[in-house]
């Protein structure tokens, strides 16, 4: 094991057993670039209150760099045997520099040290998402505009409903997935990146002197040190908005399933993002869109993780607080590639128009007009329901269309209907027009 940030009132090693169940550099390493962007401040922070020399900061800068410089570069290699990543990279700076580095911890703890580079990385990595949600929302605009004037059978409990556009159909999505993105807008730009805390206390440092840049990133002292390392409402919270993103995804994935299959055959998806059988020859099966739907169960079981392990949490700082990065890496991962697929998978998706006619032409999309048409005249509303209900029932129990019934016949049913009129009812533009509440 490399050498530790602690150890000073302890008489014996840790035991084996405990170094590997306590160790979080398998996972925390992709931390480094925001520990070090951190530790760059930390410096500044030190040269202000005069606990380390110019020459010492410079040094200090100068090694933290030559490591930042690697991480960017892709060389840089987390050692398994370090305790962590802050760990891994106080012993490379001393490699580096020597004693200097010896400094570099003076009105530091892990716990200030930690929630600054976690809350760095969600800012980064919440701004790609927004990213990749933006990729997808312009892919999903852009099938809609192709099929601006394309009309389908709207479903409700998986069953015809009424006509809709699909243009509106999809971009229902692209609402869902820009309130996601407003949501993270938000958290990002809340979340406040702050040192100072120490362990739980504070530090002896100037509540002034934490105000420093580094790369762009404005840092200030903490206002509530024990808020600070006890915090973790941001992580949640982004959390959350994740799996409300995989959700929406999962969603979107299970339509686009269910148009694929035989029976609804609205839709073929490109042979690049399906896969086929080791037994079935015949087989294209849209793996891509079930993962996407699998994965939802993962984002929230990795948002549920969290908060039942921070719900009995005691102030300020405790151990089970790391066990909070692993599902934040986690859910990221499967979002950003969740939105990388599906932005290649919409750009590729093409409809049968010929089959979604074909679903039009069922009778019963249309019931819903033929009940507006009573009103129209002067039939109550519920009167209009039951009327319309009893002769969609008796055109399905004999099997006549209600469009090819005489006037006699309709009669039977209510002496306001008139063939002639609601013919041009069973018009699926007709329909979709006569929805004056929506803007076109």
């Amino acid at each position: 094991m490399s050498k530790k940030l602690w150890g000073g009132r302890f008489e014996k090693a840790t035991d084996p057993i405990v170094e590997e169940f306590t160790k979080s550099i398998q996972y925390d390493h992709k931390l480094a670039k925001h520990d070090l962007l951190g530790s760059m401040a930390h410096v500044q922070i030190l040269k202000r209150a005069l606990y380390v020399t110019a020459p010492e900061a410079a040094k200090l800068t100068k090694g933290l760099k030559s490591i930042l410089a690697s991480v960017k570069a892709g060389k840089f290699k987390h050692d398994p045997a370090a305790e962590d990543i802050h760990t891994q990279i106080q012993n490379m700076l001393y490699s580096k520099i020597g004693d200097a580095a010896l400094k570099l911890h003076t009105a530091r703890s892990r716990n200030d040290q930690v929630i600054f580079a976690v809350k760095l990385y969600c800012k980064d990595t919440i701004k790609e998402t927004i990213r990749g949600v933006q990729d997808l929302v312009r892919a999903l605009e852009g099938l809609a505009a192709k099929n601006r004037g394309v009309i389908m059978p709207g479903f409700t409990h998986l069953q015809h409903a009424q006509p809709v556009y699909l243009k509106d159909y999809l971009l229902a999505y692209v609402m869902m997935l820009n309130t996601d993105s407003g949501k993270l807008d938000y958290l990002e730009k809340s979340i406040k990146l702050t040192m100072g805390a120490g362990a739980l206390a504070g530090t002896p440092i100037k509540s002034g002197d934490y105000k420093v840049s580094v790369g762009g990133i404005k840092i200030e002292c903490t206002t509530n040190s024990i808020y600070a390392v006890s915090d973790r409402d941001f992580l949640m919270s982004t959390l959350v908005v994740l799996s409300l993103i995989g959700i929406h995804l999962s969603r979107l994935a299970e339509d686009l399933v269910i148009w694929s299959t035989k029976e609804f055959d609205f839709i073929k998806i490109d042979d690049a993002f399906c896969t086929g059988s080791s037994l079935m020859p015949q087989k294209k099966n849209p793996d891509v869109l079930e993962l996407v739907r699998g994965y939802a169960g993962r984002l929230m079981a990795n948002a549920m993780s969290v908060m039942t392990m921070m719900k009995g949490l005691p102030l300020t700082y405790n151990r089970d607080m790391q066990l909070d990065k692993e599902p934040l890496f986690n859910s990221f991962e499967i979002v950003l590639s969740e939105l990388k697929v599906m932005s290649g998978l919409i750009k590729t998706l093409k409809f049968n128009k010929v089959k979604i006619e074909e679903h039009l032409d069922d009778e019963a999309l249309y019931a819903t007009d033929l009940v507006y048409y009573l009103v129209k005249k002067g039939v109550a509303f519920k009167s209009a329901h039951n009327i319309t209900g009893d002769l969609v029932r008796y055109s399905i129990d004999n099997g006549i269309d209600i469009k090819s019934m005489t006037d006699h016949e309709l009669s039977r049913f209510s002496d306001k209907f008139k063939n002639k009129e609601i013919v041009r009812l069973f018009d699926p533009k007709v329909s979709v027009e006569s929805k004056r509440s929506v803007k076109r």
